[in-house]
């Protein structure tokens, strides 16, 4: 791991804290919130297996 790796997990960590941030201002409940992450986790997995079977 190298100072680069330090720097991209300290901003992935920051990403994340902005985003529960944002999520929660929503006011949801419980099951809403975690069926609308499902729902972007299936977006971007769903994205992910596109770009890699199309290289």
């Amino acid at each position: 791991m190298n100072q680069y790796d330090t720097v991209q997990l300290i901003a992935l960590i920051g990403w994340l804290v902005l985003a529960a941030g944002a999520l929660a201002s929503y006011k949801m409940d419980w099951k809403q919130g975690l069926r609308l992450g499902f729902l972007w986790a299936v977006i971007f997995a769903t994205v992910f297996l596109f770009i890699s079977v199309v290289q």
